[in-house]
Order: C-alpha cells, then sequence, then structure tokens
C-alpha cells in the first residue's frame, strides 16, 4: 500500500508534521522526499530493462518456461539476478511456465474378465 498519499495529507493539515507521520507510518522521511520529488531508483530501471529480457525469453520458449527455467537462461547470458526477482517480475508481467498435463487412467479394467495370454 502507498503511504505517501497520507503523509502529504498530513503536511497539507493544521499541524504539517511530515516528521511524525512518518514516524507513524514507518517510512523514513529520506524516501518520502525521494518519492515526492520523482526520481526512479537504479533498481527498478533495472528491473524494466530485466523485465523486457524475461519477456523475450519467455516468448522464445513459446510460453512455456518457468521462473527457474527463464533464471537459467539469464544466467547463462550473463545477467546476475536472483530467481525470486525474476518469479516477481514475472508475476507483475503476467507471466507463467505450463505445466504438464496430469496423466490419467482413462479405461476402468473389468474385474470379471480373464486374464488372456497370447
Amino acid at each position: 500500500m502507498n503511504v505517501y498519499p497520507f503523509i502529504e495529507a498530513e503536511k497539507r493539515s493544521i499541524t504539517g508534521n511530515v516528521k511524525r507521520a512518518c514516524e507513524l507510518l514507518e517510512v523514513s522521511r529520506a524516501a518520502y522526499y525521494t518519492h515526492r520529488a520523482g526520481e526512479v531508483s537504479q533498481r527498478a530501471c533495472d528491473d524494466v530493462v530485466l523485465s523486457e529480457r524475461i519477456t523475450a525469453i519467455h516468448a522464445e520458449s513459446k510460453g512455456t518456461y518457468g521462473a527457474p527455467r527463464v533464471h537459467a537462461e539469464l544466467a547463462a547470458a550473463g545477467w546476475r539476478c536472483s530467481r525470486k526477482r525474476v518469479a516477481r517480475l514475472m508475476r507483475q508481467a503476467e507471466l507463467a511456465g505450463k505445466t504438464p498435463k496430469r496423466w490419467r487412467t482413462t479405461t476402468v479394467p473389468d474385474p470379471a474378465a480373464t486374464l488372456r495370454r497370447i
């Protein structure tokens, strides 16, 4: 949940106490002012580039690769990131690997039938 609008509302109120609002919401004042300035973090920029690469790998596999295989492809290409980060970015991009269908028995054997040997 984004807490910055609550801090902004507190700032506009009569008291205007940003420090207290940040303490109550357990957010550093530096993070609030950075958010307010609109600066994008380096990690967010890296996530955009990595998401594009993940989408390309997923498309190359025709949608079959999940996070472990995509992570292995990235590692083979020299990208350093964790599997959990890949999984998070895949969730955000709404990408998922295909799972094989379960094998099911389609015939029911007749218990009264006799075994024939050929």
